[in-house]
């Protein structure tokens, strides 16, 4: 696998097994991530494509200040957001700012005491302690499975940075940029997302601690 400096170098002299090596390690995530601004995997896939063809036109002019990395997923963010924007624009944008900037609260109001109860504030029942099972549990196929569920059910801001963060493994700075977000903003989206997939995960494992 070849360090960035050498990729840079290897691109830039029209090396083919370079460019699929650097196909190969972003193109699945970035298909994801286009997918959650558009309405289709063909409209996605497209917008994936679009974004290679700019990659290689615009290599001659890559300065290097952010990695070559974020580069391209802020061309194809970009693109994605063009697309998805083309694709809404009979949609109000009044219904779709909520949800897609991780409005509403992080946990659901229902789960603590109200009204004049001496308790209020105070949850209703203590959160699941599904963390303390064994890790083989854990990481168990179905178990992933009900992860990757609920990160698709998540509003798409909050889902591309959860995929980001915590499934990718990008720092924030760099899904940041990526995304156009502030420091602030990916911190709530994230922390949103985060809670929403604990929650499916303790309605998930619930029989398995009672």
């Amino acid at each position: 696998m070849y360090g960035e400096a050498e990729m840079l170098r290897r691109l830039r002299a029209g090396d083919e097994e370079a460019f699929r090596e650097l196909v190969g390690r972003h193109d699945r995530v970035m298909r994801r991530l286009a997918r959650s601004f558009v309405a289709t995997t063909a409209v996605a896939d497209e917008v994936v494509q679009e974004t290679w063809l700019a990659v290689i036109r615009g290599l001659p002019g890559f300065e290097g200040r952010s990695s070559l990395r974020t580069w391209i997923f802020g061309i194809l963010v970009n693109r994605a957001k063009s697309r998805g924007e083309r694709e809404r624009r009979s949609t109000p944008f009044s219904s779709l700012a909520g949800s897609e900037q991780g409005d509403g609260p992080t946990v659901d109001p229902e789960r603590f005491l109200q009204g004049e109860h001496p308790a209020a504030g105070y949850w209703t029942r203590v959160p699941n302690r599904f963390f303390e099972l064994p890790e083989e549990r854990l990481l168990a196929e179905e178990t992933t499975g009900v992860v990757a569920e609920a990160i698709a059910g998540l509003p798409a801001r909050q889902r591309q940075v959860i995929s980001l963060r915590d499934v990718e493994g990008w720092d924030a700075d760099e899904v940041c940029e990526s995304l156009g977000l502030t420091a602030g903003n990916q911190r709530v989206l994230l922390h949103r997302a985060r809670a929403a997939v604990r929650a499916r995960l303790e309605e998930y494992f619930e029989a398995e601690l009672v």
